[in-house]
């Protein structure tokens, strides 16, 4: 790899300090580029450390618990299980109205998850237990990118027509706020929706399903 070396300092050209400028200009600039590298990797560490789901990344039963009254009508966070970004959003009264708008509806390529992209318990309009939260993993079924949070609707933005929902930044992939991907994507398939259950109103436990049922999340069509 080629190193750029900074030219002489006004007034310190290489003649005026001989052989040994040379080295000592090189030593200190992989002094600097060290410095970074542990600077940097002090800030990745922690932010990799912390993707690490309960139970460890291989645990098949790993499970991460959301307390769901911290977020706000119109609101989503991000949770990390089994080393993939879960979307959880707090939809309002009015995107709820839009997921069941013919209008919506009819510009989605599986609108009624047919696709196993999800558990049987979760196939319907709103691909959730409780119709105010949804949950899906922030992966596109294209190629893998994290599509962004886009949940106000607008004439124009990302598109005509924005029911609200989300963008994929990379390939122009679009879902509505159940995760149901637009006719016309390059992604085939609806966002998976993990197994998850709810021990109470305003919890969530990502990577366990509810009582007497299952379901293998590794089953999907596609992530």
């Amino acid at each position: 790899m080629a190193v750029q070396t900074d030219p002489p300092i006004a007034g310190h050209g290489a003649a005026g300090h001989g052989p040994e400028s040379g080295p000592r200009r090189d030593f200190l600039t992989l002094l600097t580029g060290a410095a970074a590298v542990i600077g940097a990797g002090a800030f990745v560490f922690p932010f990799l450390d912390s993707l690490s789901p309960v139970g460890g990344p291989d645990s098949a039963d790993a499970t991460v618990d959301v307390d769901l009254s911290k977020v706000a009508p119109g609101q989503q966070i991000v949770v990390v299980w089994r080393g993939r970004p879960v979307f959880v959003v707090h939809r309002t009264p009015a995107a709820l109205l839009a997921l069941q708008d013919t209008n919506l509806t009819n510009r989605l390529r599986d609108w009624a998850s047919r696709e196993l992209q999800q558990p049987d318990y979760v196939v319907n309009w709103h691909r959730s237990l409780a119709p105010e939260y949804g949950v899906m993993v922030g992966i596109c079924t294209h190629l893998g990118c994290v599509p962004g949070y886009v949940p106000n609707p607008s004439p124009t933005e990302p598109v005509a027509n924005w029911p609200g929902g989300y963008a994929c930044p990379c390939h122009g992939s679009k879902f509505d706020l159940a995760g149901r991907v637009f006719e016309g994507a390059p992604a085939q398939y609806n966002l998976p929706v993990p197994p998850y259950s709810m021990p109470t109103k305003t919890s969530l436990r990502i990577g366990l399903s509810p009582d007497d049922l299952d379901f293998d999340f590794d089953t999907i069509r596609q992530l």
